[in-house]
This record gives C-alpha cells, sequence and structure tokens, in this order.
C-alpha cells in the first residue's frame, strides 16, 4: 500500500490551514472595521464557500496556467505552478479560507464594543486592542475555524484535481486516492481511504469539541476578583 496520498494530504492540509489562519484573521478584522462596500468585500471572500469546486479549480487554472499573467511571470523564472504540489496547497487554501474568515468575523462581531471602547478611551492602540483584547476574547471561534478550515482543506478535491491534477506521489491527495481507486475499480484501496479520511475528520471535530467543552468549563470555575 503506497501512503503517500496520505503524506500529500496532512502535509497540505497542515500548511493550507497555518495560511488560512493568518490571512483569515486579517481579512475579518479588516471587514468588520469598513464602513463601505462591506458586503461586496464580503460576498468576494466568501464566493469560495458557494462556488462548486471544479469551478474554483477552473478559475485558478487560468490565473496560474502558462498563458496567464502570473503563469508567465513563472515560467520565466523556471516554474510552473500547475500540477505541482504547491498548486495542492493554494487550492486548499482557496477552498479554506472562507470558512475561517466566516468563523472569525462572527466571533469578531459578537464581542462586546463595549470592551474595545473601554480600551480606547484608556489610549491602548488598535494594535494591542487587538493582539490583547479581541484575540483573546474570540479565541473559541478562532479555533472552530481552524478546525473547519483543516477538515475542509484535508477532503478538498474539485479544485485541487482542476489545478494540480493527480500525480501519484506528488499530487495525489487521499480525495484524488479515492477518485483514481474508483475508476480503476479497486474498491478495498477506495474503502481504505475513505475510512482514513473520515476517522481523521471525526477525531478532529471530536478534540475540538472536548477543548471547547474543557475550556468553557474551566471559564465557568474560574474565581472571580473582587477589586472592591
Amino acid at each position: 500500500m503506497d501512503y503517500s496520498p496520505l503524506l500529500i494530504s496532512l502535509k497540505t492540509s497542515c500548511l493550507a490551514t497555518v495560511i488560512t489562519f493568518f490571512t483569515g484573521i486579517y481579512a475579518a478584522y479588516v471587514v468588520v472595521r469598513l464602513k463601505h462596500f462591506q458586503g461586496v468585500v464580503d460576498a468576494i471572500l466568501t464566493l469560495p464557500l458557494v462556488l462548486p469546486p471544479t469551478v474554483v479549480g477552473f478559475i485558478l487554472l487560468v490565473a496560474f496556467g502558462k498563458n496567464s499573467l502570473v503563469g508567465k511571470i513563472l515560467l520565466s523564472m523556471g516554474y510552473s505552478l500547475v500540477f505541482s504540489w504547491e498548486a495542492t496547497v493554494v487550492a486548499a487554501v482557496v477552498v479554506a479560507f472562507p470558512l475561517m474568515y466566516r468563523t472569525t468575523r462572527g466571533a469578531f462581531e459578537q464581542l462586546d464594543k463595549n470592551i474595545i471602547y473601554a480600551a480606547k478611551t484608556l489610549g491602548i492602540s488598535d494594535w494591542k486592542i487587538f493582539w490583547h483584547i479581541i484575540l483573546p476574547n474570540t479565541k473559541h471561534g478562532l479555533i472552530a475555524g481552524v478546525i473547519l478550515s483543516f477538515t475542509r482543506a484535508l477532503g478538498e478535491f474539485g479544485a485541487t484535481i482542476m489545478v494540480a491534477g493527480n500525480i501519484p506521489g506528488i499530487t495525489q491527495t487521499i480525495s484524488t486516492a479515492i477518485y483514481s481507486a474508483v475508476q480503476a475499480g479497486d474498491n478495498d484501496a477506495a474503502f481504505f481511504w475513505v475510512g482514513i479520511i473520515m476517522i481523521f475528520s471525526f477525531v478532529v471535530i471530536v478534540l475540538m469539541n472536548l477543548w471547547l467543552k474543557n475550556s468553557a468549563r474551566y471559564t465557568a470555575k474560574a474565581p472571580v476578583r473582587n477589586e472592591g
């Protein structure tokens, strides 16, 4: 049994999750603070979530193909993104990003604004407010976004096979390995990879729920300091 699809999927989803973590938080923070065209910007950032993955993959293929501006620049540097492992990361980032962005934005919008206003009246900079007030008070939403992004990146198929292909040992992820096994009539391999990805996704979600439950329990039991 070739286990390269598992390694490629884990490597791709982990890197994609790291990228979506930072870009999703930044995008959510910027959009929440927008005073104009917030709905338009939100729609653009959320679009990969509602579009069919194959459409997203086609758009990426057009954007990074050899005939595109970006593709020509990369080719002049002796590099082609399409049908490379990096393309699997790009596809995973694009499809997972909206989950991180939407979850984070929801957490930011539910935060009590009076805390932020009070910090500003004390002269605390926006940078310190973001790092020391906003992020700690929205950590549950951020963790949920990370888990959703990871599991989405782990199971990505449509965009990946369009822009990265299904090259064994290079771009073949678990999802594309299942596709290949079904096409070849190898049901044993298909069942094996289906079981692997279901177990991984199930365990990750259960661990997230346990962490959130224990975190909420610890917060509830934390002693309240009496400043009086």
